[in-house]
């Protein structure tokens, strides 16, 4: 991710050319929409090839329509049937989000870029009281709003998968690892280990992205050898839906 956004390109394991107007940058597919643009390239980015529109950029949205707009078209019936935001659950789910979102979802960043002693103590200490709440809940359940996975759990699983490999030592989110709770452990690795999920995760990618783009937290730029993580490791999850 440089100062014009991400960057794509087919010189790398695992990245692609850009397929619509073969941009370098993230930035040249915002201005192509909108000339004038002056905010920032975020991603993900949900595209209209057909209309050449962002229809959307905010990943909490994306999700929801993913989840329900495009089912005709997928590969499966089981994947057809798949809802992470069902009816029954959708007021757990918002409340779970509610509180995973500003502490642990933003939290490492509130850490990781804060620039005064007080500003991460602001955030360190919601961060690990609300990993706490999270191993509570998954002390008695399966996953964050019973024994069904849904996307509270995907929300919480994307900063959990980075954590240890990355938010420990660069955003000095180091009171505890993701490895020291017995239950927060075990559910990231039964989500890593659920079909389509791990083909989904990159450690090598998710490391260099951070340390070799925030200059400001890491300025040489050097990337951290490990730790070592067995995402593939047993886990006794399945027990809560016996």
């Amino acid at each position: 991710m440089a100062q014009q956004g991400w960057n794509f390109t087919d010189q790398k394991p695992k990245c692609t050319k850009d397929p619509v107007y073969d941009a370098k940058y993230l930035s040249e597919i915002y201005f192509n929409v909108v000339p004038d643009y002056g905010g920032r390239y975020t991603v993900p980015v949900l595209f209209d090839k057909k209309t050449k529109v962002i229809v959307n950029n905010e990943s909490s949205e994306i999700i929801r329509m993913l989840n329900t707009e495009f089912n005709e078209f997928c590969k499966t019936e089981d994947q057809k049937k798949l809802n992470l935001y069902p009816e029954h659950l959708k007021s757990k789910i918002d409340e779970v989000n509610d509180w995973v979102y500003p502490y642990i979802n933003n939290g490492v960043y509130r850490c990781g870029f804060a620039t005064t002693q007080e500003a991460y103590n602001a955030a360190v200490k919601p961060l690990f009281e609300h990993l706490d709440k999270a191993e509570d809940i998954l002390s008695k359940t399966r996953y964050l709003t019973g024994n069904q996975l849904t996307e509270a759990d995907i929300r919480l699983f994307t900063t959990l998968v980075r954590f240890d490999t990355v938010y420990v030592g660069h955003f000095k989110c180091n009171k505890k690892r993701i490895m020291d709770y017995q239950n927060i452990w075990g559910f990231v690795r039964d989500i890593y280990q659920t079909d389509g999920i791990a083909e989904t995760c990159d450690q090598e990618h998710i490391q260099k992205h951070y340390q070799q783009s925030h200059l400001s937290v890491n300025p040489s730029g050097i990337v951290a050898i490990g730790p070592d993580i067995d995402f593939n490791a047993p886990h006794d999850r399945d027990k809560f839906s016996k």
